[in-house]
């Protein structure tokens, strides 16, 4: 096909050539990786680069890349490879070279015994992998960020737990030009101190806006609501009620942090680890520590239950099911059927992408999931349009992600239907509603800095 860019494509293929160093905040279907490669061109064309080296997770490297190449016919010149297990090589004779996060150690040792840098354009696809700077990526990635002579980065969700985010993520686009070089004049300029002694950081008032205004020079935003015909976002809570057994040895485990399971013996030895074994149990199982090592409790079905009515009150529409926990694997499988294929943690990409095309075609009537293995990289909006949240999770840029790899462009019904199973009076109800608030802030700083920028951009 030949590639003809929307006209808020064409906005954003002008923001990178005409930004060396830029943060490109675009939602996930509209285009943002054909948009790199056409800005790609030019600039080859111009002779100003010759190679790019994009960072990302596995998962987009092996599959969104080559994939949008192979796509359009204006493309089809471009060289890509994936620099991961038997492709880990620099003299590919490629233009775009791919490599995930994980592999950056390799990566610049490598280039440590050339005489010659060999990239002039760094994309950071997904870039919130580099907001908190004190990862081993980030320094790996800092120590080198000069040799490029353009920097971009893109992701949909900037901030998805708060301001403080923004902080690495533009570093690697600026070198800390719009909001400094250290992470701690950072906090103590637009945060202050709160919580259990000082340790959670709360913006200042003003914050916000005065961050904004640092960094709307070198970003663009743009909402696939404001541009493109997406299908109403439903969002449907199904509520369950745990056995009162449970329920009591649920409470007590919140209260005492152990508890008696059967004839083993769970301790939590702190807040966070109670939350996830909380989690757990609301699910209907939960991990302990045996003698042989980590055990599973089974205790209740009440969500499986719940699934199986879902299942059944959808007559035969497809049905996407997030699950965290590998006990929650073996209970829907256990009542669905052993077979019941799942795309998870440690499995090929190969077979991830074999099930993407399955669901698709409408072959598969349900697919289990783990949202962090599919958040990035995989389109599912050509079959089902329900999705099941079997299990909570706090992280609300995962469950953002994974929701949009079915509500975006492309999907062909008019509604998207986000069911989430909740179990009463436990910790479900208490992500749930943090997961709708941190969505309300992120909406917020994206719709605040895009109004600061419209009349610029547009002009």
């Amino acid at each position: 096909m030949k590639f003809k860019p929307r006209n808020y494509q064409r906005k954003a293929i002008k923001f990178l050539l005409e930004k060396g160093h830029a943060g490109l905040f675009q939602d996930p279907g509209m285009g943002k990786t054909s948009e790199v490669l056409a800005a790609f061109k030019i600039l080859r064309a111009e002779g100003l680069i010759n190679r790019a080296l994009i960072i990302a997770p596995l998962r987009v490297c092996h599959s969104v890349w080559p994939k949008e190449v192979r796509k359009w016919d204006d493309f089809r010149d471009l060289r890509i490879h994936v620099l991961h297990g038997k492709g880990r090589d620099l003299d590919a004779k490629a233009d775009i070279y791919c490599i995930n996060p994980e592999g950056l150690g390799w990566l610049f040792v490598e280039l440590s015994k050339r005489k010659r840098w060999p990239f002039e354009w760094l994309v950071v696809d997904e870039s919130t992998r580099f907001k908190h700077t004190n990862t081993q990526r980030f320094r790996l990635l800092k120590n080198h960020l000069a040799k490029f002579l353009r920097r971009t980065i893109l992701t949909g969700t900037p901030t998805p737990n708060g301001l403080l985010d923004l902080f690495g993520q533009m570093f690697v686009v600026d070198s800390g030009k719009s909001l400094g070089r250290f992470i701690t004049h950072f906090r103590n300029e637009f945060f202050f101190p709160s919580g259990y002694g000082g340790y959670e950081w709360k913006p200042q008032r003003d914050a916000e806006a005065r961050i904004m205004a640092r960094v709307k020079p070198v970003t663009l935003s743009m909402a696939a609501e404001d541009y493109l015909e997406l299908p109403e976002r439903v969002d449907n809570t199904i509520e369950v009620d745990l056995p009162e057994e449970v329920m009591r040895k649920y409470r007590e485990l919140e209260r005492e942090m152990i508890v008696q399971l059967e004839s083993k013996t769970l301790v939590a030895a702190s807040a966070g680890v109670v939350s996830m074994k909380c989690r757990q149990v609301a699910n209907g199982g939960v991990y302990v520590d045996g003698p042989k090592g980590r055990e599973t409790v089974q205790l209740h079905d009440a969500k499986v239950d719940a699934l199986e009515s879902l299942v059944e009150e959808l007559g035969g529409s497809p049905l996407l099911v997030a699950y965290e926990f590998g006990h929650d694997l073996e209970r829907i499988r256990a009542r669905f059927g052993k077979k019941t294929p799942a795309i998870h943690g440690g499995m090929a990409v190969k077979e991830s992408l074999r099930l993407e095309a399955a669901w698709n075609a409408g072959d598969l009537p349900m697919l289990l999931a783990q949202p962090q293995t599919v958040a990035h990289g995989l389109n599912l909006q050509e079959s089902g349009f329900n999705i099941a949240w079997f299990g909570l999770i706090w992280d609300w840029e995962v469950h953002h992600q994974f929701n949009l790899r079915v509500l975006r462009q492309g999907q062909r019904s008019k509604r998207v239907f986000i069911h989430h199973i909740i179990a009463n009076d436990t910790v479900d109800k208490i992500i749930y509603e943090a997961l709708r608030d941190k969505h309300r802030d992120q909406k917020s700083f994206l719709n605040g800095l895009k109004a600061k920028l419209y009349t610029r951009i547009a002009a």
